[in-house]
């Protein structure tokens, strides 16, 4: 009985050690074969795989599949460009990726705790890089997709010869890094699409894909600006023209009195403060001067000459001559004075002769005085007429050469002038990987 109850202890004991092992073993298949994408994507981000991966020739290439290209604006004082671009992008990791016994094709990763392709402006003046969503998305194969929105600012020499009426491009140069050794390539798609046009007075008509035939590694979005005239011309190129019509107009006031002479001098103080404003619209420098700075200095010169003249005019028609320190021999208040005195030696002669002979020679002098007074406003009025055609002469044939130089393409820049060739195949410096 006893060896009964030990037998059957015994097969007990090996048949709960058959379960329990063969237990374990469909667990740790369940296991294998139920292991979720959560629990893969755990996986992956336990290797920390924040280097970039290392290849054979250390080359990375990243396809750009698409990019929306926004202008924020743009700073015609310092020809500077503020832009918003979305980058989508794919590269092959194929450390990220996962044997076929798994069935889902993708996962979903956070952005930070992989390694992410950094993105080189060459041309820019201050870049920040941001990923469009916290999460990337891995394929069964290593290809990650994702999207990066950058927003730059990049300096751009566009003609403003003939502003307000511009048209002109700016480029923004996307590329990767490149060492001696290693290398990030950027294959960029022609998928660029246009985000908002009109930023103030500056439109962006359209973004393209350019790529450098000798440097195929060197592309740029070339973005074609285009400047609203409606606003410059009523500001600035308006009131200029109506300023120098008033002046012309004005040759109509009499000069006597002053009545001219302040109106002109209010018309130059009130051109000086388009000058104020045109300083703090346009660049003061550059390859290409706008010609609206030759045209306010031609009109504040104008301004001036005419006011100039019309003072001298106002002296002539007092005095034959325009010196300060010299008189003329006959003067109204000098008549008025001789005649006094003459008056005075009349009463103390006493005698009638005496008497009419200064009374005659007093009328003569009036008259004489009248007569010089009449031949000095006559001059100044004939030489009035004269300025007057002349400013209208000088006026006219400016404006057929200022037309004329507008119809003309004068000025030339190169908005390429960034890239430096000595620098292409040597780089002294070091470019460090981007992560996040």
């Amino acid at each position: 009985m006893v060896l009964k109850h030990k037998i059957t202890l015994l097969l007990l004991i090996f048949t709960s050690l058959i379960e329990l092992t063969s237990g374990n073993s469909t667990m740790s298949m369940i296991g294998d074969r139920g292991c979720d994408q959560r629990c893969l994507a755990q996986a992956l981000i336990e290797k920390e795989l924040l280097s970039a991966p290392q290849g054979d020739n250390c080359t990375i290439v990243v396809n750009i599949t698409s990019i929306q290209y926004e202008t924020l604006s743009f700073d015609t004082k310092v020809m500077q460009m503020t832009s918003r671009i979305k980058v989508n992008m794919e590269w092959k990791d194929p450390d990220l990726g996962w044997q076929r016994n798994y069935s889902f094709p993708t996962i979903v990763m956070p952005v930070e705790k992989i390694w992410i392709p950094g993105i080189v402006l060459d041309n820019a003046i201050d870049t920040s890089m941001e990923p469009y969503t916290n999460d990337v998305q891995v394929r069964r194969d290593g290809t990650v997709d994702h999207s990066v929105v950058l927003f730059t600012t990049v300096s751009c020499e566009i003609n403003l010869f003939n502003y307000p009426f511009v048209n002109g491009e700016c480029p923004v140069a996307i590329n990767g890094w490149s060492q001696k050794a290693c290398a990030l390539t950027l294959q960029i798609a022609d998928n660029v699409s246009l985000v908002g046009g009109s930023r103030g007075e500056w439109q962006t008509m359209s973004v393209t894909k350019v790529s450098d035939v000798a440097q195929p590694d060197r592309s740029y979005l070339r973005v074609k600006l285009s400047i609203n005239p409606f606003g410059a011309f009523v500001t600035m190129i308006l009131p200029s023209g109506l300023i120098l019509l008033a002046d012309l107009v004005s040759f109509a006031l009499p000069f006597e009195g002053g009545e001219r002479n302040s109106f002109k001098v209010t018309l130059v103080l009130s051109f000086t403060m388009f000058l104020l404003i045109l300083n703090d619209h346009l660049p003061n420098g550059g390859n290409c001067s706008p010609l609206l700075h030759y045209h306010f200095s031609f009109c504040l010169v104008c301004l001036v000459l005419s006011m100039l003249m019309s003072i001298v005019l106002t002296r002539l028609s007092v005095d034959a001559s325009i010196l300060p320190c010299r008189r003329s021999k006959v003067h109204p208040s000098n008549s008025t004075k001789t005649q006094n005195d003459s008056l005075d030696q009349v009463k103390d002669t006493g005698s009638e002769i005496s008497l009419l002979q200064k009374i005659v020679n007093v009328l003569e002098d009036m008259d004489k005085g009248d007569d010089e007074k009449e031949s000095n406003m006559a001059f100044a009025y004939l030489m009035d007429k004269f300025c007057f055609a002349f400013f209208v002469s000088v006026y006219i044939i400016y404006a057929i050469i200022i037309i004329g130089i507008t119809r003309t393409d004068i000025c030339k820049v190169n908005n390429l002038d960034f890239w430096d060739d000595s620098k292409a195949t040597d780089y002294s410096y070091d470019y460090s990987f981007y992560y996040y």
